[in-house]
């Protein structure tokens, strides 16, 4: 694996660093909340596909929109009903799993699960304001977009982005990935709304982003590098607070921190060209980390143990579910693998 990056790259890279930074400083400048939105929707962005158009930012931002019209319909008819809120998940899940194993609009798919996951736990408890998430859900998506746009301007490709190899898969094959990422995707909603897991975001976002492969085997790899890039991110933000003790009550510093520590993780997700790897998993807790938890006023030490003790805990057990419910599937005809 070379570990030197191409022109094309280092432009990409400089693109994620950059992306990230606009989100957090304008959501810290402008005080709208939940600052983690506005670092991680460029890093997703900007971070997941090799390329920006028209298309790519038309299913971003419909994304977004269409979370919304869920979440409330969801709210609306079937919170008060705990097995029907559950169903109803497990199918709004299961169109999004579809959406991303059988048609070409894989980012509409899976830019919509993390978003759909986040603000289906959190609305859930009182003391949240679901029309502030879902404000700052549409901002954050509308500032990725128009801030890649800019990039892509002012930091221009100037060779042609290869189409991403198609997958011709199966009937079976496509049921199974459905399945497999609908019925983990709905066990972890589950889990953290009956254990009244609202601290454990980063572990959240981990079960859900590890389901992207939709098959075991894509699982394990998906978990065991999210679990290492986790370890990293998390050590890399410990660091930058050690490194800026009382200096974090400078905002310009942090933002100058937040790029650098994104450089050095996007340079790693992009070294090991493998989609969600290593790299990128340290890239996303990185984005968490200073988005929604590094203030002048709180310590990260012991906020960046919580987060990768959690991961490492819920990736754990989703892999023992992934096991068994692949186990399953195969055994008949329709689901098989």
């Amino acid at each position: 694996m070379s570990t030197e990056l191409s022109a094309q790259e280092q432009r990409r890279l400089l693109r994620i660093a950059l992306g990230s930074c606009i989100g957090f400083l304008v959501s810290k400048l402008a005080n709208w909340p939940y600052g983690v939105f506005f670092t991680v929707y460029p890093m997703l962005l900007l971070g997941m596909l090799p390329k920006f158009d028209r298309l790519i930012a038309a299913q971003f931002l419909f994304g977004a929109a269409l979370n919304v019209v869920e979440i409330w319909l969801l709210c609306a008819f079937f919170e008060p009903y705990p097995l029907l809120m559950t169903l109803g998940v497990f199918l709004v899940y299961c169109w999004h799993f579809r959406l991303m194993a059988s048609t070409p609009y894989f980012l509409l798919g899976a830019t919509g699960l993390v978003t759909l996951s986040t603000l289906l736990h959190f609305s859930s408890y009182p003391t949240t304001n679901i029309m502030d998430m879902v404000v700052a859900t549409g901002l954050a998506s509308t500032l990725s977009v128009v801030s890649a746009a800019l990039l892509y301007w002012i930091i221009p490709e100037t060779d042609p982005v290869p189409a991403p190899p198609k997958l011709n898969l199966s009937p079976s094959q496509v049921n199974h990935r459905t399945l497999m990422g609908a019925v983990l995707a709905t066990l972890s909603f589950m889990v953290f709304q009956a254990m009244d897991l609202k601290d454990s975001l980063s572990a959240q976002v981990a079960t859900m982003l590890v389901l992207f492969p939709m098959t075991y085997q894509g699982t394990l790899i998906a978990g065991w590098n999210r679990a290492r890039g986790v370890a990293l991110g998390c050590a890399l933000a410990i660091v930058v607070q050690v490194l800026m003790y009382d200096l974090i009550e400078h905002f310009l510093l942090v933002v100058l921190a937040l790029f650098i520590t994104v450089l050095l993780t996007a340079k790693l997700h992009l070294i090991e060209r493998a989609g969600s790897g290593m790299g990128f998993g340290a890239l996303t807790t990185i984005g968490i980390l200073f988005g929604q938890y590094m203030q002048p006023d709180k310590d990260i030490l012991y906020g960046s143990l919580y987060r990768f003790s959690s991961v490492l805990v819920a990736v754990a057990i989703l892999m023992v579910f992934a096991y068994l419910l692949d186990g399953l599937l195969n055994r008949f005809a329709l689901t098989r693998n």
